[in-house]
């Protein structure tokens, strides 16, 4: 029991290998359990297919380990959504590691995890909860201990509580051990990869060079700019001649839908509105004459802040009410009033203000006994005898307990739900006396209480606050519903909707590049069902009308265009293209005015209509200069600096921000020492790094396949 106390205490900590283990972690939520007779694909890598119920099965168990680690049991629908992709991810990754491995003859034997368990420094486990507490070193013992109490464990007598929770931290074992597996694996992949680039001697050189050569130059621009774009004509046989020489550039690999939507968000009324004004109005009314059971009251007026009877800080007031309350009197009601910031009406009362400690040390002492007549007669002992000069924490250790000092502020009970019992006892701890003795009868037992220490003295306030959200009623949502519903039917295909749409006061959304692996459209939430729409319907088609959001959202979709994988069409690269030609064709302008001009010199240049002018200093080919004058970052200079003479001027240069002139007028070298070790170690670091992208490559290979939005 120990063990296990000491794992679930650690809790935090499994959070952290997970998400190392996942690349990223994340929580979730309860999710949708696909029927058993189900068993289409959702996914496929090079060739090999993973069943809905495989990927069900293996989120699920993923979902509870995560569960456990957090001792959450209701977990977002944001969260499940990722933790979907993580599992997804974590698969296709491993899937691509392992067929590449298997034909290199890479493998991960068990004795070589079993070395990593016994040597202990692996980052995963340094995360683990089996950490010794002193060392805070991962402390195999312990784990071992663990295996040896879980696989001798006689579940019929223990409390299925108990059981439940053995079984949850051994599948949590067996995950973190799967991924040292996977880990490993990837790990002497990457290994054999970057340990195949290298870098020689003449590499070493050339990059020393790169970086210690400077130059300081003159510049003479005329920025792109200073040409007006209307003057600049762009036929479809340059865009056309610029998409065949950039095309590879415009490769798909997924196939994505573009798609028009309209989003329909429900509100109040204004009959709405005023039902709730004239309400709050009542309560308000009802508020100033209450003197009594104000948790009662403002409980029955669907406020979402309850009241509790004690005095808190502002922290825990809304803080539309905090910014009001020191404009009321003790005793005042202010509202309602309406609040922009959570579209609510408001009122509230200022009960009380005080100033009071909020760091309170206290000590104890439970007193239990076979019924409820001995409970009391035996708190009451106890409480005279220490009434009477007994030591406290003498008499508390005679009834197994430390009567040990702790301390208590409001940050431990603001904010929580506290009434029956949970509220007799935290009044009584936060109003007691300092050194005053209190026998404080609760439900199933008796509490001898003592306040020893008090400091940190705060305002604070019993304030009844009634919030109510400003929410459409049942007649408003069903009008939309409605008037919406008629509209689709009357407008049902995508060129009726977008022709018509304004005009019945809806707003048309468009989404190019919807991708199957998205949870939804819009950023609304509950609407995977209109994605899926989105991949099985036909150009031109209007979906239906789906409710989703907080069931104050409706949307309609109408499928605008497919677009398939391999090369995206110029239509939807036109205003990217479009942009570049312009540049070019300014270029081009630019540079026949120069030539025109006869400039030689670069005074000449410095003078013509609209150039700029500028000294760059310290350029290096191993890095991009940027030219404060043209704001802009320009690689052409770097080049041109390295093999530049002195006093030279250049001819016409096209950049990235406009044509410019360079002349070089000083070259140094940086005091540094050749070393070729050096040298050579840092490019193999930075050809390591490089390596990190085989896994974009090897995707690319695997023909990877995600097919998750037909059931997830």
């Amino acid at each position: 029991m120990a063990t296990l106390q000491n794992i679930r205490s650690k809790g935090p900590l499994l959070v952290i290998v997970i998400g190392v283990a996942l690349f990223a972690f994340i929580a979730g939520d309860a999710w949708k359990v696909l029927q058993p007779h189900q068993s289409q694909d959702v996914g496929e890598v090079n060739g090999e297919t993973i069943s809905a119920q495989d990927y069900q099965t293996m989120v699920e168990e993923y979902t509870e380990v995560v569960k456990f680690s957090t001792g959450r049991s209701a977990l977002s629908d944001e969260e499940t959504n990722q933790i979907k992709d993580e599992v997804w991810q974590r698969y296709v990754n491993n899937k691509l590691i392992e067929n590449e491995a298997e034909k290199l003859g890479l493998t991960v034997s068990k004795a070589e995890i079993q070395s990593i368990i016994d040597e202990g420094t692996h980052y995963m486990l340094q995360r683990t909860p089996f950490v010794n507490a002193q060392t805070g070193a991962f402390d195999k013992d312990m784990l071992k201990k663990f295996l040896v109490d879980y696989s001798k464990m006689n579940r019929a007598q223990m409390p299925a509580q108990y059981v439940e929770q053995y079984d949850a931290m051994y599948k949590l074992w067996a995950f973190i051990e799967q991924s040292l597996i996977e880990a490993r694996l990837q790990e002497k992949y990457t290994s054999l990869i970057a340990k195949s680039l290298f870098a020689n001697s003449v590499e070493a050189q050339d990059a020393f060079d790169a970086r210690i050569n400077q130059t300081d130059l003159l510049l003479a621009a005329i920025p792109y700019s200073s040409v007006t774009d209307s003057t600049i004509t762009v036929s479809d046989a340059d865009l056309q001649a610029a998409y065949d020489k950039k095309k590879e550039q415009f490769k798909q690999y997924v196939e994505t839908r573009n798609i028009r939507y309209i989003d329909v968000q429900v509100t109040a009324s204004a009959e709405d509105r005023a039902a709730l004004q004239k309400e709050m109005e009542e309560y308000t009314a009802q508020l100033a004459s209450t003197s009594s059971d104000y948790t009662s009251f403002i409980r029955s007026t669907g406020s979402e802040t309850p009241y509790v009877d004690l005095f808190y800080t502002t922290r825990t007031l809304p803080s539309d009410v905090t910014a009001r309350l020191d404009s009321v009197n003790v005793g005042e009601v202010f509202g309602p009033y309406y609040n922009v910031a959570d579209n609510t009406l408001n009122t509230f009362k200022k009960l009380a203000e005080t100033s009071m400690p909020d760091s309170i040390e206290y000590r104890q002492i439970q007193v239990v006994a076979e019924d409820a007549d001995k409970t009391k007669t035996l708190a009451d002992s106890i409480y005279n005898a220490i009434k009477g000069g007994a030591d406290f924490a003498e008499v508390a250790k005679k009834y197994g307990q430390t009567g040990e000092a702790v301390w208590i502020t409001s940050a431990n009970y603001e904010g929580a739900q506290l009434d029956g019992d949970n509220l007799k006892y935290v009044t009584a701890v936060t109003t007691m006396g300092q050194n005053e003795l209190q026998n404080l009868a609760l439900g199933q037992a008796n509490v001898i209480l003592q306040v020893t220490n008090k400091k940190a003295v705060k305002d604070k306030y019993k304030v009844a606050v009634i919030k109510r959200p400003v929410e459409f009623s049942k007649e408003t949502y069903n009008k939309a519903y409605n008037d919406f519903s008629q509209f689709i039917a009357a407008n049902n295909t995508l060129e009726k909707m977008m022709a018509n749409a304004e005009d019945a006061g809806y707003r048309l959304f468009p989404k190019d590049d919807l991708y199957s692996s998205e949870h939804g459209i819009g950023g609304i939430r509950g609407t995977k069902d209109a994605l899926k729409w989105a991949f099985e319907a036909k150009v031109g088609e209007v979906s239906g009308l789906y409710e989703c959001g907080e069931s104050d959202h409706m949307l309609v979709v109408g499928l605008a265009g497919i677009v398939k994988e391999g090369y995206r069409p110029l239509a939807l690269v036109k205003d990217q293209l479009r942009a570049e030609v312009i540049r070019d064709k300014k270029a081009e302008k630019i540079m026949a005015d120069m030539k025109a001009a006869g400039a030689t010199s670069f005074d000449q240049y410095k003078n013509m209509a609209n150039a700029v002018s500028d000294s760059v200093k310290h350029v290096t080919f191993s890095a991009p200069a940027y030219v404060s004058a043209l704001h802009s970052s320009e690689p052409a200079v770097s080049a041109y600096a390295s093999v530049a003479e002195v006093n030279k001027l250049s001819a016409p240069i096209k950049g990235q921000g406009g044509v410019f002139v360079l002349q070089p007028y000083a070259k140094e070298k940086l005091n540094e020492t050749f070393n070729k070790e050096t040298e050579e170690t840092t490019l193999e670091n930075m050809h390591a790094r490089m390596a990190g992208q085989f896994m974009s490559d090897l995707y690319l290979k695997a023909n990877v396949k995600d097919t998750r939005y037909l059931f997830f």
